[in-house]
């Protein structure tokens, strides 16, 4: 939240209140898109070490705002025993009355699922489809993708398809870069934007850190 407020990565560790304010309006559209399907929300606040108890404070008073129930999640430092809160609010949401439904109708033509998804979720004014895609689109068409859910793939640091484009961006379009049949999955997937879709490993991994110390202890892995 505080990097969607203008902080940059090598400042996260710092409090900064007023940055966690502006980068809230990214979990308030999370929150609302989560809405528009008729389920209850579940927010998990992954808790950093250096997080403080202010940060903490302020995230939790915006969920309730929002009308979102919230869990701070320390899985990463406590194992299992870190996401006993979350597990229980989401069984607990779970079990609770809802009135769930899809984002489109399935028979809605691709390129109207597409829209949607673009202007409801990302809060984009429209879509770009170059030949090329459009090209390919149509191709999975005719081999009966039409009546398939679609599924974005863009980067994960702005909703929109520009990773500079933080908080709530306003007034931008979303390009369609690409498109690929998951036939077996049962998804028309679309690239937005420059992403690679096969994830990779940093440039200097965790294990690099690890060691057994002289007592056969592990250590390195926090």
């Amino acid at each position: 939240m505080k990097y969607n407020g203008g902080v940059p990565k090598e400042e996260l560790t710092k409090e900064n209140l007023e940055a966690l304010k502006r980068g809230s309006v990214n979990l308030g559209a999370h929150i609302e898109n989560l809405k528009k399907y008729g389920v209850p929300v579940v927010v998990a606040i992954n808790h950093f070490k250096k997080d403080t108890a202010s940060e903490i404070d302020y995230v939790e008073k915006f969920c309730r705002e929002k009308g979102a129930e919230f869990a701070v999640t320390k899985c990463f430092a406590e194992g299992g025993a870190g996401g006993t809160d979350l597990a229980e609010k989401v069984v607990a949401a779970c079990e609770k009355e809802n009135n769930f439904h899809h984002l489109y109708d399935l028979d809605m033509p691709v390129y109207d699922k597409i829209r949607t998804i673009a202007k409801e979720i990302y809060g984009a004014d429209g879509v770009h489809f170059p030949k090329e895609t459009r090209a390919a689109i149509d191709g999975f068409v005719k081999l009966g993708a039409d009546k398939m859910p679609v599924c974005i793939a863009k980067t994960q640091y702005s909703l929109s398809d520009n990773p500079k484009l933080l908080g709530r961006p306003e007034n931008f379009k979303i390009t369609i870069t690409a498109a690929n049949l998951s036939n077996g999955a049962g998804f028309l997937v679309c690239q937005a934007g420059n992403i690679m879709t096969m994830p990779g490993l940093s440039k200097s991994p965790a294990a690099y850190n690890i060691d057994i110390d002289e007592n056969g202890n592990t250590v390195g892995l926090f």
